[in-house]
């Protein structure tokens, strides 16, 4: 199974996004932010991973 990795501040549109990757059969993991998003690629590999690049702390374009 395709692994998927969501990384953003917004609680909704983290929810949104993996509620549909998951209906479509993908493992959708999630990040709250750019730590919590590292801490998860240094343990998993990931396929795609979607990245918000205008978070508080650990931007995306710092995480990327």
């Amino acid at each position: 199974m395709q692994k998927i990795l969501v990384v953003d501040d917004d609680a909704h549109l983290r929810t949104v996004v993996k509620t549909y990757a998951e209906t479509d059969g993908f493992e959708c993991l999630v990040a709250e932010d750019g730590n919590a998003a590292l801490d998860l690629t240094e343990r998993i590999e990931f396929d795609l991973i979607v990245l918000d690049v205008m978070m508080p702390g650990r931007d995306g374009f710092e995480i990327l």
